[in-house]
């Protein structure tokens, strides 16, 4: 059996030698992989990664061509991944590597999706935490979906539940919702979350809010539902204020005119509109931006990765491969200081099986390709 761990990684230069050095301690009797998704980063965690390939062909890479989001990376480690149970897991070491034997003996049971459920948010804020739990049930009740809060992207999923959520191909993605609405079994394992090991969250307020409304607005059409109530609710108020007018002008002198009921009414009907507006608005644009079928992501350098036989749905493949099948690392797009100045570089398993020498003789530096 084989356990593939995916891992996106944006900026986690800090984070990357404790992760790999843990998963070795964590998975010792475990036939594993691990597949590093690189979206986009700007530190030296491409450098670090590419290294740690050379030195042991478990450690696979998948580079992107630029920032493509959390959601995209997890879903090509998702599409690269050849394991029989497949974890995804973030590298800032807040997804214990200790918990990944445990979640197998419930995968042997027979779940589809083992879900750890976090029992306890270190160094979170109270803030954090409130709107968290906020959401999760405002989303369950919209959504008609069985969203368990305090779940998040960290989970281990069978054969048949990766290769499920591999024909869900749209573009605005939420992966915990995607996990929810296959409906397989699953089991929730309680643990402790702790504080990052390492650097700084990626998502900030306005991330988290855009990433809040993505997930309300791929499962649940509840928001063009609201503008329908609101507007049904103001339209019975305004007929029955049109109702005391009417009684006033014909029964009693007391009518006098005045702007500020007018200027109310109609500062309330123009945001209930706007409001209504701006939703269907924003589900169209997300309808265009399916008819468009871009690809979720852009591959272009790879490293101890078999590259597919067939082209993958919605996704660019331009990383290079070498005969065996692994893909070679391109860097002709990006500088190449501190990289040694050789012609070609082999992956490890590529090199072993060509008789080069081993990955422990390479020099620790990345050599470029062109």
């Amino acid at each position: 059996m084989l356990l593939s761990i995916v891992i996106p990684v944006l900026n986690e230069a800090e984070t990357i030698h404790l992760m790999l050095d843990r998963l070795n301690n964590s998975l010792c009797n475990i036939r594993w992989e691990v597949i590093f998704v690189d979206d986009g980063s700007t530190d030296g965690t491409r450098g670090i990664l590419e290294r740690a390939a050379l030195q042991d062909h478990r450690v696979k890479l998948v580079c992107f061509s630029r920032n493509f989001g959390h959601q995209a990376a997890v879903t090509a480690g998702l599409d690269f991944a050849d394991g029989d149970a497949v974890v995804v897991m973030d590298a800032d070491l807040q997804d214990p590597p200790e918990l990944l034997p445990r979640m197998l003996e419930f995968f042997h049971q027979g779940y589809d999706v083992v879900s750890p459920k976090r029992i306890s948010r270190e160094a979170e804020t109270r803030f954090k935490r409130w709107t968290a739990a906020l959401f999760y049930r405002v989303l369950s009740r919209m959504a008609n979906q069985r969203l368990t809060p305090d779940v998040g992207d960290f989970r281990l999923f069978s054969r048949r539940a990766v290769l499920a959520i591999r024909s869900l191909r749209e573009q605005h993605r939420y992966m915990r919702g995607m996990a929810a609405w296959l409906g397989l079994k699953e089991v929730f394992v309680p643990f402790e979350r702790r504080a990052r090991a390492g650097g700084h969250t990626k998502y900030s307020l306005f991330k988290m809010l855009r990433f809040a409304w993505t997930g309300v607005s791929s499962f649940s059409a509840f928001p063009l539902r609201i503008s329908i109530g609101a507007g049904l609710f103001l339209s019975c108020a305004g007929f029955i204020y049109l109702l005391r007018v009417i009684y006033l002008a014909l029964w009693t002198t007391a009518l006098v005119p005045g702007w500020a009921s007018v200027v109310a009414l109609q500062c309330a009907f123009s945001g209930v509109v706007l409001l209504a507006l701006g939703a269907i608005g924003d589900y169209v644009a997300r309808t265009y931006e399916e008819t468009k079928k871009r690809p979720l992501y852009v591959v272009t350098e790879a490293c101890n990765i078999q590259l597919p036989l067939t082209a993958l749905t919605r996704a660019v493949i331009v990383a290079e491969p070498w005969p065996g099948g692994d893909a070679r690392v391109n860097h002709a797009s990006r500088p190449c200081a501190a990289i040694g100045d050789t012609s070609s570089y082999y992956p490890v398993t590529a090199m072993q099986a060509a008789g080069h020498e081993t990955a422990a003789a390479l020099p620790a530096a990345l050599v470029s390709v062109k």
